[in-house]
């Protein structure tokens, strides 16, 4: 049973506020929260996923980390995985009309995310729902659906964004499309959600949410929205499609490596949003004349690796980093890459190491200097070179291969 006092509540506000770009309202979470303790009776704060790819980086844990902040203050997490919305496609932030996946991909993918998302949450009985919202929706009649879509006007869905820019550049919409918003809200209604979570890209959905409910007479759900983790690249949301993320499930030492290749712009944000250290400490870890941004950047590091491992792994990556590439010395550890001649054209050896997916890709980073043989750079993109047992390849800042002849 949940019992706290005024002063907790702030402290809580504090906490649930903390990073979030945007509260539907605070003042509506604060009563929410004092009603809550006052009551015993726990918040349900819901998070829809669609299972739309298998893996999940660390920009999904942001808000997965403000769900476990919510489970850690004694209230149920209801994760609702959206095998059903999944298969309309969301439309947030989208230039054109997503594929519809098959019921197949998306089982595949959903079974992923469970295992990952338990590496954030905290998964026990009391702590954890899991919904797949084809409970309900599958359900639905025509006319139970045609009462659904009442509730908003065409008026109202052409407010979203990519809506707007599609019309303003003669791009199709199609009616489905106007169906995924509403039929998430339903979600909210199924199982009474008191606090919706999402990122920025999914305003426009919670916010239907809170009208669908009180449709249903319900209490309207507190809408807060976390901003969009940019990724390493510094410039756009992080996406595995554009090749700027760190993975949940990375090795260790990538993991580490990523982290510390990340410009010092995004150094607070990803402070704020991906680690627990409080404010005051963020301000001395990012004033220069207090700490060096190397040593900062590598703490961020540090903390992010042991989130999903542990300390001691953690200590190890950033040991492991120190030695690569302050000592310049290669990793301990490194994949072979066997070959069967000791005479190999570099673009070939490059692919058959895994480092690059192309031909075009792999002259390319030969053009930028990338690429070296036991240090020594491959600068010609036609070479053709003598390898031995024991050397190692190196492409980039991180990626090297102990070649072994055949």
């Amino acid at each position: 049973m949940i019992k706290r006092n005024q002063i907790d509540i702030d402290e809580q506000m504090k906490l649930l506020l903390r990073g979030a770009e945007g509260v539907f309202t605070a003042d509506e979470l604060r009563q929410r929260l004092i009603k809550s303790s006052q009551s015993g009776k726990p918040l349900r704060v819901k998070l829809g996923m669609d299972p739309t790819s298998p893996d999940i980086h660390i920009g999904h844990s942001v808000v997965l980390r403000k769900l476990r902040q919510f489970q850690d203050l004694g209230h149920k997490a209801v994760l609702i995985i959206g095998d059903y919305t999944a298969r309309i496609g969301d439309p947030s932030g989208q230039d054109s009309t997503r594929p519809m996946l098959s019921s197949e991909q998306i089982q595949e993918n959903a079974k992923t995310y469970f295992q990952q998302a338990g590496k954030i949450l905290d998964t026990s009985a009391g702590k954890l729902e899991i919904r797949y919202n084809s409970e309900w929706l599958s359900k639905l009649t025509m006319m139970e659906l045609i009462k659904l879509t009442s509730k908003k006007t065409v008026a109202q869905m052409l407010q979203r964004e990519s809506f707007k820019k599609r019309l303003q550049t003669n791009q199709d919409i199609f009616l489905h499309e106007f169906l995924y918003p509403i039929l998430q809200g339903y979600d909210s209604v199924m199982i009474q959600a008191d606090v919706e979570l999402g990122g920025t890209d999914q305003t426009f959905n919670n916010l239907v949410g809170r009208d669908i409910q009180r449709h249903y007479g319900q209490e309207p759900q507190i809408v807060i929205v976390m901003p969009l983790l940019v990724g390493l690249d510094g410039v756009e949301k992080m996406s595995k499609s554009k090749g700027n993320y760190v993975g949940i499930t990375d090795p260790p030492n990538d993991m580490f490596g990523k982290i510390m290749s990340i410009p010092d712009s995004l150094m607070e944000n990803y402070f704020t949003l991906l680690t627990d250290i409080p404010e005051e400490k963020i301000a001395e870890l990012l004033d220069p004349t207090k700490t060096h941004p190397r040593d900062a950047k590598a703490l961020l590091a540090r903390k992010i690796v042991a989130q999903y491992y542990d300390e001691k792994t953690a200590v190890a990556a950033a040991a492991e980093f120190d030695r690569v590439f302050s000592k310049r010395q290669p990793p301990s550890e490194m994949p072979e890459i066997v070959v069967d001649s000791d005479k190999i054209d570099i673009v070939k050896l490059i692919i058959q190491a895994g480092f690059a997916d192309s031909n075009s890709q792999a002259r390319r980073l030969i053009a930028q200097n990338a690429v070296s043989i036991d240090d020594e750079k491959i600068t010609n993109i036609n070479a053709v070179v003598n390898v031995r047992t024991g050397q190692i390849l190196r492409v980039g800042k991180r990626r090297f291969g102990k070649i072994v002849v055949q």
